[in-house]
C-alpha cells in the first residue's frame, strides 16, 4: 500500500535555537520523541520500549529544519515514505514559532499517525514548559 504525505503544524512558542536542539540532539530527542537515542556517523538509533529503529540524517539547516530518512531493509530507500522532517517557522508579524512536521502514512493509519504526532508534540511542549 502506498504511503501518503501529510503535514501537521504546531505552535511551539520557544526560540528556534532551543527547539532545534530538541529536534537534532540525542538528549533533546530522548526527552520527547523516543525512550533513548544514539548517534553514530549521522545514523540515529531511536529506541522505543526496547525496540530499535534507525534513521539517517539527510539534511539540516541550523535553527530552521532537519530531515531524516528511515532505514528499513524492507523498503526502497528512494521511496518517499521513508522520510520525515521538522521545519521551524517564525511568523514575522506575531513572532510566534511554529513547528511543521512532514511525515508519511498509509491511508488507513493516517488518524493514528496524526494522533501519535499530537501526543509527541504535546510531550515536547510539556518539557519546554509551554
Amino acid at each position: 500500500m502506498e504511503k501518503q504525505k501529510y503535514e501537521l503544524e504546531f505552535l511551539v512558542n520557544t526560540s528556534p535555537k532551543i527547539l532545534f536542539n530538541f529536534l537534532t540532539t540525542p538528549s533533546g530527542l530522548s526527552d520527547w520523541f523516543s525512550d533513548d537515542v544514539n548517534i553514530r556517523n549521522d545514523i540515529y538509533t531511536f529506541i522505543w520500549e526496547g525496540e530499535e529503529t534507525k534513521a539517517k540524517l539527510i539534511t539540516k539547516k541550523k535553527d530552521e529544519y532537519v530531515k531524516y530518512q528511515w532505514i528499513d531493509e524492507d523498503e526502497n530507500p528512494e521511496d518517499e515514505g521513508c522520510y520525515f522532517d521538522f521545519r521551524i517557522r517564525v511568523d514575522s508579524l506575531t513572532n510566534e514559532t511554529a513547528l511543521i512536521v512532514t511525515d508519511y502514512s498509509e491511508a488507513d493509519e493516517m488518524d493514528s499517525a496524526e494522533k501519535l504526532w499530537e501526543s509527541q508534540i504535546s510531550e515536547l511542549k510539556h518539557i519546554l514548559g509551554l
